[in-house]
């Protein structure tokens, strides 16, 4: 059985927007993975991220 993934774009990132798409995506069965942070060279907040899930995949 090989795994899922799923990938979400934040392109805004705030700590209220992190807690809804985990808890939207977790609560549809997804595991959360990680998360990465896009930074801009002229800003200390990142511009964007990206939260990853994973979950057992179906039969092939």
């Amino acid at each position: 059985m090989p795994t899922q993934y799923k990938v979400v774009e934040l392109s805004t990132v705030t700590d209220e927007e992190i807690e809804t798409t985990l808890n939207e995506w977790t609560q549809q069965g997804w595991v959360y993975d990680g998360i990465q942070f896009a930074m801009r060279d002229s800003s200390k907040r990142p511009s964007m991220a990206f939260v990853t899930f994973t979950r057992p995949g179906g039969d092939d």
